[in-house]
């Protein structure tokens, strides 16, 4: 028999939440066939919630590369999802808008999200739900200032 370190393990635990939460969006997003991975999803509505953001900007909000946000912000903007804009300061610099395709999108998306979020809070109060943000925005903040991540 094998011993579980994970469940004793905070950042273990976290990890497997965490890739059991992708894998369920994953399926979902498949399966209903929105064209658009969860993850775009999330870059599309920081967008749409942050309108004229500039790229850097969304690699510092989600944590991701460059390189893995140039990707997601190109297939946004080859699906018509997204737009940039020359920003009046730099001629290679762009603000980033979301279109009214991409808008579209979330409003269709955004049920099913929802039914997301009802499976993984399932049997949690909101008490407990907000305890659980708390606590991982501590754990974030006690470790984001040591981390060097190449945004």
């Amino acid at each position: 028999m094998i011993k579980s370190v994970i469940k004793n393990r905070v950042g273990s635990m976290i990890y497997v939440v965490g890739t059991l939460i992708r894998g369920l969006s994953s399926q979902t997003y498949s399966e209903k066939a929105f064209g658009i991975t969860p993850e775009q999803y999330l870059i599309l509505l920081l967008i749409i919630e942050n309108e004229g953001v500039y790229q850097r900007q969304i690699c510092e909000h989600t944590l991701k590369d460059r390189a893995n946000v140039a990707r997601i912000v190109e297939i946004l903007l080859q699906k018509g999802f997204i737009e940039k804009t020359p920003d009046s300061n730099g001629r290679r610099i762009y603000k980033i808008v979301a279109t009214q395709k991409g808008k579209a999108l979330t409003d269709i998306i955004a049920p099913h999200d929802l039914e997301l979020k009802k499976i993984i809070t399932n049997g949690l109060t909101q008490e407990e739900i907000e305890i659980t943000k708390r606590t991982l925005n501590k754990i974030k903040a006690n470790i984001i200032d040591k981390v060097k991540l190449q945004i």
